[in-house]
């Protein structure tokens, strides 16, 4: 049994997520995914703050904490990784453009509803600028790996400490031996 999900994770709820596949997998099954991290899009938000205090970009979970959520749903031996991937771009608005294409879109509560206007943004252009490189502009992307196993036997961890056992887990478990 198998699930895998590729740069998807970053749309949802994470502790609902990973309760929700730990549900579904079957014992000893797996679940590999990909996500972004917090150093996503850094010099973007960067830039935004320049013009406000309100979030701009999405806001990603670092890797240590999506390996602790696993834990916390039950999983067993999760493996974390990430790895750094700067695309550039002649100018901002072909990244702007791009992100906007593939329909990547600010999901936090808080967030700016309306346009920026032209002043702000000619701002945030300004800002972006101080970034550049080589005559380019980078975009960071930090993608993180990670896997995890669903044990034969699910210990579930409550807030306080505490393990749970399904009954029903235990039962088949005493059957078997």
């Amino acid at each position: 049994d198998f699930v895998i999900s590729n740069l998807t994770l970053q749309w949802c709820n994470p502790e609902k997520v990973a309760k929700e596949v730990a549900r579904v997998l079957k014992p000893n099954g797996l679940f590999m995914f990909t996500t972004l991290g917090p150093d996503t899009l850094k010099e973007l938000r960067a830039a935004f703050r320049a013009i406000d205090d309100k979030p701009h970009v999405n806001k990603f979970v670092d890797m240590h904490d999506i390996g602790d959520i696993l834990v916390h749903s039950g999983f067993a031996d999760p493996v974390m990784d990430q790895e750094i991937i700067t695309l550039t771009y002649a100018e901002l608005k072909p990244l702007m453009k791009e992100l906007k294409g593939i329909g990547a879109h600010n999901v936090q509560s808080g967030r700016s509803t309306g346009l920026i206007g032209r002043d702000r943004w000619q701002r945030m252009i300004t800002a972006y600028e101080v970034f550049r490189k080589d005559e380019r502009l980078p975009a960071t992307y930090e993608v993180v790996y990670g896997h995890a196993w669903k044990p034969e036997f699910m210990k579930r961890k409550t807030i306080d400490g505490q393990q749970t056992i399904d009954i029903n887990e235990f039962k088949r478990m005493i059957g078997k031996s």
